[in-house]
């Protein structure tokens, strides 16, 4: 089997509605956004990485911060997400997609492998771990193909579908062969994503207690820390979810 190269694109903007400039909120003395990208490069399957930002005045600091931290950079649209992912795997010539989002401080480098390898074994055209959600939320990772993508751009010409790019797949299941990948149990209950003051309130404890320079916490590791100290799920267990599964979905 011929390897296709994996890029990583990581959405992110600093005009999310319910927490402003959360990517670079700091986290263990780093800001959020630098988080994101250092977990990922714990993936043994992602070839690459790509910030897409959108073009908006506001978001020049996030291109900065790329070109300070040798990380690539494309610019698209605010609103359609969709067309900003289009862009930026074209300019890349990605073969197979991961989508991150760039308010999930806790993406697990390990979840995103094993739905990669789903993607791969099974000969996806889209693969996924939220459908039903099982993982906590913020742990979401959707793998699709580049031509599952185009197919998406060219013929998808609804608001909601290209503000939260894999809406497309999800509601045309026949034009896609696609899989979820479940967990053990249901843990979605868990809330792990970064939209409101209680949410950064409870990743920067969590951060506090678990991060190391150097190395990573996994998703068993914050499991374990919350089993000793059970209030720390419970402080921002009451934040309502967002309309999308996981977060400011058009960040």
């Amino acid at each position: 089997m011929i390897k296709r190269k994996v890029t990583a694109i990581v959405q992110a903007r600093t005009g999310a509605t319910r927490l402003p400039n959360k990517v670079f909120l700091p986290l263990a003395g780093r800001p959020l956004i630098w988080h994101v990208f250092d977990r990922l490069r714990y993936s043994k399957q992602i070839d690459e990485y790509v910030l897409a930002t959108t073009t908006s005045k506001g978001d020049d600091a996030l291109e900065q911060w790329a070109r300070e931290n040798n990380i690539p950079c494309f610019r698209g649209s605010e609103a359609d997400v969709l067309a900003r992912y289009y862009g930026a795997a074209r300019s890349h010539q990605a073969e197979v997609i991961v989508r991150i989002t760039a308010d999930d401080p806790f993406k697990d480098p390990l979840v995103i492998d094993q739905v990669i390898g789903m993607f791969i074994q099974q000969g996806l055209d889209f693969a996924y771990n939220n459908k039903p959600p099982s993982f906590p939320e913020g742990l979401d990772t959707e793998v699709f193909s580049f031509e599952a993508l185009k197919l998406a751009q060219e013929k998808s010409n609804d608001p909601f579908e290209r503000e939260h790019v894999t809406q497309y797949f999800y509601r045309n299941p026949d034009d896609f062969k696609q899989s979820n990948l479940a967990y053990e149990k249901d843990l979605s209950y868990l809330r792990w994503t970064l939209d409101t003051a209680e949410d950064y309130a409870m990743v920067k404890l969590v951060y506090e207690k678990l991060y190391k320079e150097g190395a990573i916490f996994l998703m068993n590791d914050i499991l374990a820390l919350l089993e000793r100290e059970p209030g720390i799920a419970e402080m921002n267990s009451g934040v309502k979810r967002s309309a999308m599964y996981g977060g400011d979905a058009g960040i």
